[in-house]
């Protein structure tokens, strides 16, 4: 080290050796990996693994955990199950309806939870969005009550003279649909509207005031910008919701138990009612498992390409 001659002892500053940048790097990296190592082995272990087990045990048959392996007579008989394919046109009922309404009805409330001008925001935000917080088994059985043929709502309608006589609503098979729809309705929009708020807060003022001053109404707003800005938004509710739907088994479970007949029954009740209900038949369950996995594949490929998305 170079000292200048006009400084005493006291006075040089000693500085330490600079570090190696490459092994700073190499640490950095170790430490990385080592946190990515971690969460991979634990997705693995907990998701793919059973995942794996899973496809591997649809191609078997037996009863309980005596199995065989069967090639694919387990898809074969999926497709001549008259039972899954109820099953199938019930799920995709739900879907088909609820998930269009919900979507729609968290549009418009966060539209309108948005507005600066609204009071009680905190408020309406809270009790629109504490639904989806309460426990799925405690919401169906208040529902159960609710729609029962001396329920609160038949006696409301009753007495406003909406019906001559009591709706059957857990007994008949259109009714029983409605009551569903209703239930997983009411519970979901908040979740969704959750999103759709938190998108339009961050949506720039200055483009709603400047589409005001060209003229542009509230429903050209509407139409114009908010629903393209929340593009992302909508299409990421709507593949998580199509998938919640495929997937619907507490409602339906503990509202109608699948009734009347199978007129109710979802595909996740029906792997249910296979694994424990029935005489266990794990492989064919799997194999019903696999079905809803290949739905959800198309239902999102098809509002991918719906939203033209080209990713």
């Amino acid at each position: 080290m170079n000292i200048p001659k006009n400084l005493g002892p006291e006075e040089v500053a000693i500085k330490p050796a600079p570090r190696p940048a490459r092994s700073l790097r190499l640490k950095n990296t170790l430490v990385g990996w080592s946190f990515v190592c971690i969460a991979s082995l634990l997705i693995g272990i907990f998701y793919f693994y059973p995942m794996v087990q899973a496809l591997i045990l649809s191609f078997q048959s037996g009863t309980g955990v005596h199995l065989s392996f069967v090639g694919f007579e387990n898809y074969v008989r999926l497709f001549q199950d008259p039972v899954f394919l109820t099953t199938v046109k019930n799920t995709v009922i739900y879907l088909i309806i609820q998930v269009p309404v919900m979507i729609l009805l968290a549009l418009f409330l966060s539209v309108v939870l948005n507005n600066k001008t609204l009071k009680w925001k905190g408020f309406f935000r809270t009790a629109i969005f504490l639904p989806c917080v309460t426990s799925l088994v405690a919401y169906s059985v208040v529902f159960k009550y609710l729609f029962a043929p001396d329920g609160i709502v038949n006696m409301m309608l009753l007495k406003i003279n909406l019906v001559a006589e009591p709706i059957q609503w857990l007994t008949d098979p259109f009714w029983a649909k409605i009551t569903i729809i209703l239930a997983i309705t009411w519970r979901w929009t908040g979740y969704n509207m959750i999103f759709y708020l938190s998108a339009l807060q961050n949506v720039d003022r200055s483009i709603y005031e400047a589409a005001k001053i060209d003229g542009a109404s509230a429903v050209q707003q509407f139409f114009k910008i908010t629903i393209p800005m929340l593009k992302p938004i909508i299409l990421f509710t709507s593949i998580t919701s199509t998938i919640g739907t495929l997937q619907l088994f507490d409602e339906v479970m503990n509202i109608t138990a699948g009734g009347p007949g199978n007129a109710t029954m979802t595909i996740s009740q029906y792997i249910y009612n296979l694994s424990f209900k029935y005489t266990p038949d794990f492989g064919y369950a799997a194999t019903v498992s696999y079905g809803i996995v290949f739905l959800i594949v198309i239902f999102s490929i098809i509002q991918f390409k719906a939203a033209g998305d080209k990713k």
